[in-house]
């Protein structure tokens, strides 16, 4: 099996596959941590929907680089569910559903009104559970995945202090002189950005697993926020690179092992927290 393993390991197209897994799975992790804290943990969910939804009306204007639309579109309705889900009569829980739900009808509504396939199943399948497009990534699409993911983690760490006080007393850090609109807006620009990377890693319906689990997971072990964030991204690069490796050897969907993976930490986790819990 290792031999089988260097042998895939010296094609570009799985290095690169690992390379955009891991950045990718290390992102979501840190902000996962941030929405899960905020409960507005499905709107990884919701964003992706509307990726989907985006994707979906890109494909019938035929436009060359899909991401000139469903990266604006995915970023606004981030901005839209993060900044006036509190505030609107519309509710942030009712917001992502209602959204999500929208999007999701409405993309494989127009992709089968203008189809240009023959196989409409399988591409809708394909977008939405993650297919091998992750294995024919270019050197331009890791190129861009790389510059985006490490500015996403870049921000994260710059504004690590602000991004702390908002996440847990937004009120209080209002109060005290913080620009809170400004740092949600942030974050509604990482977590859009990032829901648009991985949509080629695990496809649209399993994108909340990569910001879900790898938190809740250090949660499970861990109680304060910055254990908590760097288990998390650790937990989160681990699971990705062992699900893509065993995608590969086993001949698995990519997206799919990797949120396995991710369950099975989880599991690991939550039982050695009771453990460690009624040894103290």
């Amino acid at each position: 099996m290792m031999e089988k393993l260097f042998l895939y390991l010296q094609y570009p197209f799985v290095r690169y596959a690992i390379i955009v897994g891991v950045l990718i799975a290390l992102s979501s992790s840190l902000l996962g941590v941030t929405l899960v804290l905020k409960r507005f943990s499905f709107i990884g969910d919701g964003l992706s929907h509307v990726a989907f939804g985006a994707m979906a009306i890109a494909s019938v204007l035929k436009l060359a680089d899909k991401m000139t639309l469903i990266l604006p579109v995915t970023i606004l309705s981030a901005v839209v569910l993060l900044k006036r889900g509190h505030n609107a009569r519309i509710k942030g829980d009712a917001m992502i559903a209602m959204i999500s739900v929208g999007a999701l009808a409405f993309g494989y509504l127009l992709m089968n009104v203008f189809s240009s396939s023959a196989n409409i199943s399988g591409d809708v399948c394909s977008t939405l559970f993650g297919s091998t497009s992750i294995l024919t990534l270019t050197a331009g699409e890791v190129t861009a995945c790389v510059i985006l993911s490490l500015v996403v983690v870049g921000m994260f760490v710059i504004l690590y202090n602000r991004l702390f006080a908002v996440t847990f007393d937004e009120s209080f850090a209002k109060a005290t002189g913080v620009k809170t609109d400004r740092y949600n807006l942030i974050v509604a620009v990482m977590i859009a950005v990032i829901i648009v990377l991985a949509m080629n890693l695990v496809g649209s319906l399993l994108i909340s697993a990569l910001v879900i689990f790898p938190a809740l997971s250090a949660m499970r072990v861990f109680k304060s926020f910055k254990s908590v964030t760097v288990f998390a991204a650790g937990f989160s690069v681990i699971c990705a690179l062992a699900g893509i490796i065993i995608s590969i050897l086993a001949g698995t969907p990519v997206g799919s092992t990797i949120v396995a993976v991710d369950v099975a930490a989880f599991f690991v986790c939550f039982f050695s927290g009771k453990l460690i819990g009624g040894i103290a």
